[in-house]
């Protein structure tokens, strides 16, 4: 069974909230190898405007991951999580994250196309903070790989 093009178009119900820690940011940080002071200093973050420590560029995967599990859970969906390969990702900010932000994301899969005999998958994810607020939409696209013959 390969993937099912009817689940273009599909919006999934919210994923459950995510309250965004200073440690978090942080760890996040370290491992993308930031040495950025806004997001690993509270005072430095303050110093440039900022409520509490920033979230690099690449922290909302760590939201949608929720959603893309919600996507790859689904039974009608055909995606064999063993063939997914991550073909590309994307972000765009109406403002940064910062610690303390409670944030909800809401997947829609925009399309699946075949290629190859590989499907590609791509999906958004609209991250909202508590008011409602949208904060970035994170953007991924799957590639599943088809049978190998």
């Amino acid at each position: 069974m390969g993937v099912n093009p009817d689940i273009a178009g599909r919006v999934f119900p919210p994923a459950e909230p995510y309250l965004v820690g200073r440690e978090k940011i942080r760890e996040f940080a370290r491992a993308v190898f930031s040495e950025n002071p806004v997001n690993l200093d509270p005072d430095a973050a303050r110093a440039r405007g900022y409520a509490d420590i920033v979230a690099p560029p690449t922290f909302p995967i760590v939201v949608q991951e929720r959603t893309l599990a919600q996507l790859l859970a689904e039974p009608d969906a055909g995606i064999d999580f063993t063939r997914v390969v991550h073909g590309d990702q994307r972000f765009k900010y109406s403002r940064p994250i910062v610690a303390g932000d409670e944030l909800t994301a809401t997947l829609t899969v925009t399309s699946v196309k075949s290629l190859g005999g590989h499907s590609m998958v791509t999906s958004e994810s609209a991250i909202v903070d508590a008011t409602g607020a949208h904060v970035v939409t994170a953007t991924s696209t799957l590639v599943v790989r088809g049978d190998e013959s």
